[in-house]
């Protein structure tokens, strides 16, 4: 396929330091939110391929926009889903923890399809993988639009995780290809402002879908966001991987490649903490909306509206990170810092689900789940900015460990929220709580000689 689209200028944490590139202002501009910002400087592969000012301008935004709606295909997929939950197991006349497994099964899907994504995109660049696994995402999605049986969800919902994957790891990819250090890190946070508004308004468009049709009309609608998302992608989405820099070399130089990544002490510990911490928002997201619903008793419509608040916190403490921390605290202390409340929020949680505060209503229960939610808004991004930042080249592979590790996690702790069945949060907040805690551990223990700014120092530089 050729490949279309203007070539990128790459920007650098060496050219600007203080303020985002030309690409997060032009996203700013369009928030109403930008600041005054400085000039940058762009290189490109060859001088012909630099655009004028206006020009990357224009494409910065356009690729901020493409990446963060790849970022946001898989909470949509998710998200959109969840107050059919309840639906679906009386539909299909199949037990709640059979039904959590159409999220663990999407999320397993998610993870492999990124170890192999991840490193395909190193080989032959990002366009190709990214067009092929919107493909087949919109084919399997059409497939659990029509599935008669819980199994056949199941497994189709393997599929369009498998194929969803390529939008995660190559979005982040091109992220690496396109910045470096505090530059990377702003931006993860841009996209999070993007992608952001998948949770916040899936659930709120999942609960009036489920007003007018049924479980399946849900599936319906994420073909046609399918189908229009590959169409933007095949037309705009310019290639960021020059030739010159593609890998020539096989499994066994992808292998190598990740052998040397996970070598890196740091890089490791980043990686186990950012999955530990995807681990505790899953635990919220496949749990919430029987906790909400059954427990407390809230209509599909309360549960959409309650979630989308906790995705809004996640928003804006997200935007606070990388408008105003970063670049002034240090990247590793905040992460820190956004753990420490996970615990305490999950705490809480334990806590009142035990009944150690007696009697307690939907009020409290959804305001410790609206901090643990806020508080990822500085985990999750600072996780993936400070692991990349060690990665120099194959930032496929790096990108595909750091997916596969969050999506793996994730799918191994779902079915454990259910193993109490529907009349106890107690698993969702022990989970959390746990996951919380182990990934504070690993950023202690591994990430601890780290100063968290530098670019380039582990494990292929």
């Amino acid at each position: 396929m050729p490949e279309r689209g203007p070539s990128i200028p790459h920007q650098s944490s060496d050219t600007t330091t203080n303020t985002p590139t030309a690409t997060a202002t032009a996203t700013a501009t369009v928030t109403s939110t930008a600041t005054a910002t400085t000039s940058a400087t762009a290189t490109a592969a060859t001088p012909t391929s630099v655009p004028s000012l206006p020009a990357a301008r224009r494409v910065g935004l356009l690729v901020t926009l493409i990446l963060g709606s790849l970022t946001a295909t898989p909470p949509l997929a998710m998200d959109m889903y969840l107050p059919a939950l309840p639906e679906v197991t009386r539909s299909l006349g199949a037990p709640a923890a059979t039904v959590q497994l159409t999220l663990t099964a999407c999320l397993a899907g998610m993870a492999l399809g990124q170890i192999v994504v991840g490193p395909m995109s190193d080989k032959w660049g990002r366009r190709r993988p990214l067009l092929a696994g919107l493909a087949v995402y919109v084919v399997a999605t059409a497939l659990c639009a029509v599935a008669p049986n819980v199994e056949l969800l199941v497994a189709f919902r393997l599929v369009q995780g498998l194929a969803g994957a390529a939008g995660i790891v190559i979005s982040r990819a091109v992220v690496r290809d396109l910045y470096d250090g505090v530059a990377m890190a702003r931006f993860f946070s841009t996209l999070m402002l993007i992608s952001g508004v998948a949770p916040v308004v899936a659930p709120l468009v999942g609960g009036q879908i489920l007003r007018v049709t049924d479980w399946r009309g849900v599936f319906v609608v994420l073909v046609v966001v399918g189908v229009a998302l590959g169409v933007v992608v095949w037309a705009r989405l310019p290639e960021t991987l020059p030739v010159e820099d593609r890998h020539a070399g096989g499994v066994v130089d992808t292998l190598r490649a990740m052998r040397g990544l996970l070598a890196d002490r740091a890089f490791t510990g980043y990686m186990l903490a950012g999955g530990f911490a995807f681990a505790s928002l899953f635990a919220y997201v496949a749990a919430s909306p029987f906790v909400m619903q059954e427990i407390y008793g809230a209509s599909a419509q309360t549960f959409s509206l309650l979630f989308g608040l906790n995705s809004i916190g996640l928003l804006v403490v997200g935007q606070i990170n990388g408008k105003i921390l970063v670049g002034r605290v240090r990247l590793d202390r905040v992460l820190g810092f956004g753990l420490v409340v996970v615990i305490a929020a999950a705490t809480v949680l334990l806590l009142m689900s035990l009944g150690v505060f007696g009697e307690v209503g939907l009020g409290p229960v959804a305001a410790a789940l609206f901090v643990l939610m806020s508080a990822m808004g500085v985990s999750l991004p600072n996780t993936q900015a400070l692991a990349l930042m060690r990665v120099k080249k194959s930032a496929g592979s790096a990108s595909a460990l750091l997916g596969t590790s969050s999506f793996l996690i994730g799918a191994v702790v779902t079915p454990l929220v259910g193993i109490a069945g529907e009349d106890t949060a107690v698993p969702m907040a022990v989970v959390q709580l746990v996951a919380a805690v182990v990934a504070l551990g690993f950023l202690v223990t591994l990430c601890r000689s780290s100063a968290g700014q530098g670019v380039g120092k582990g494990a292929d530089s």
